[in-house]
């Protein structure tokens, strides 16, 4: 494809407004971010309909880790779609649904006996997870952090806590659902510092709840995010994800690892929580594991299987084609080094957005693992009141100019461009992104 980015006219042409106005007619209203309709894309670039050509720092919401269409990916679909699209696989069997769960049986942490159950997206995978829990420990209470974001169905969004607008007009919500304060160092709800604080985030679970209103016998599994996604790319300090995990044994509940974005190289790791020492009782994703194709996958303890025919059950779970795009994707990721190319394009972020930090003060914080990444912008660094307008420029700027980038959070952009990323793509964005700072500043 063209050499990116190549902005010919300014976006939205006017091929992208009339479909833009036309979707505005006939889609319901949903989380639409830039006026970018897109024609064609691949790898990291992508084409509109009026011909402008952009880098993509957002790979469809970390869904295309291996990039846009990969020709592997193509083939292995069509491939597929042309022998059996559906049989219904929770009623009938499949080899390539075995031969999936058998590989994501072995790439999740931990050496245990695990089995999978298929879903369509990441919100399906943690309402699966809630019913997985209570099935199992039959009891009434669940442990969230405040700015997780789980899901927009109801069971999900129970534990969701991201922004006000996912939870007006639904309540009431799911019952015994308690929210903590996740491990936000930049803007610590005790008004403490790493490392002096000595994790008390985590420790004040078991000696604050649990002693004061939260019945610790009464709670059936606590969910975690590995790094925060919606909430702002919050990436939590050195062991206290294992020091929850810690908690959680001691009182013999489970733990629920959310890797719907975290999940399938994003982190550098194949999945985030291996940036900890702790394995999880359950791990669910989605977004990445098939390229696009909607699909998710619960992964559990062999021990946590429901072992009863009815107790949950879906339709298009594990479709034949997803699992085929699903299983390239997961051998290109090992294959073609596509973690090593993930943390050392990492670094490269990393140098580039401290680089910018020092020059541009709306820089507030930058964090991140791999090519999981975000800057939270800032109207002053010694208040830290967030820069949601001066944000939201950023990003229209950025399209503007041939760059795609997602909000995050409040004030927070994050960048999550494709696994294998060339160097010279890669900083082609940053330019971009580095002279839409400076404009916004």
């Amino acid at each position: 494809m063209t050499k990116a980015p190549d902005i010919r006219t300014t976006p939205p042409g006017p091929k992208a407004k009339e479909i833009v106005e036309r979707d505005s007619k006939f889609v319901a209203t949903t989380t639409k971010t830039s006026p970018i309709v897109a024609k064609r894309a691949r790898g990291s670039i992508v084409e509109d309909v009026d011909g402008n050509v952009y880098v993509d720092f957002t790979c469809g919401i970390g869904v295309t880790n291996v990039g846009h269409c990969h020709p592997e990916v193509v083939d292995a679909i069509k491939k597929q779609s042309s022998e059996l699209i559906h049989f219904a696989g929770t009623d009938f069997y499949y080899e390539i649904q075995v031969d999936l769960a058998e590989k994501l049986c072995k790439i999740t942490p931990g050496d245990s006996p695990k089995k999978v159950f298929y879903t369509n997206s990441g919100t399906e995978g943690t309402e699966a997870s809630i019913k997985i829990v209570k099935w199992n420990t039959q009891k009434p209470l669940i442990i969230g952090f405040i700015r997780a974001f789980h899901g927009r169905t109801m069971g999900s969004l129970a534990i969701t806590a991201s922004k006000p607008v996912h939870r007006a007009r639904f309540a009431p919500m799911m019952p015994g659902v308690v929210h903590i304060p996740f491990a936000y160092c930049y803007r610590c709800s005790y008004k403490m510092e790493f490392p002096d604080c000595g994790l008390h985030c985590a420790k004040i679970l078991e000696e604050l709840y649990f002693e004061a209103h939260v019945p610790p016998e009464d709670v059936a599994a606590i969910f975690i995010e590995p790094v925060q996604g919606e909430g702002g790319y919050v990436v939590p300090p050195k062991g206290w994800i294992d020091e929850i995990a810690s908690i959680a044994r001691r009182h013999e509940i489970l733990l629920v690892d959310d890797e719907v974005q975290a999940g399938f190289g994003r982190t550098g790791k194949m999945f985030g929580i291996e940036h900890s020492n702790t394995v999880p009782d359950i791990l669910y994703t989605a977004k990445g594991i098939a390229s696009g194709m909607p699909m998710g996958a619960v992964i559990l303890d062999e021990k946590l299987d429901f072992g009863v025919q009815g107790a949950h059950s879906n339709t298009f779970g594990g479709n034949l084609v997803a699992c085929a795009a699903a299983l390239k994707t997961i051998e290109l990721i090992e294959r073609e080094g596509m973690l090593d190319n993930a943390n050392r394009m990492g670094k490269v972020l990393k140098d580039r957005l401290d680089e910018m930090a020092g020059t541009y003060p709306i820089m507030g914080d930058n964090r991140g693992l791999g090519l999981m990444w975000a800057t939270e912008f800032v109207k002053d660094r010694a208040t830290k009141e967030f820069a949601v307008k001066e944000r939201n420029e950023i990003v229209k700027l950025a399209y503007e100019r041939g760059l795609i980038l997602l909000p995050a959070g409040k004030s927070a952009i994050r960048y999550i461009p494709a696994l294998n990323i060339t160097e010279e793509e890669l900083n082609s964005g940053l330019d971009v992104l580095e002279s839409c700072i400076k404009d916004a500043s």
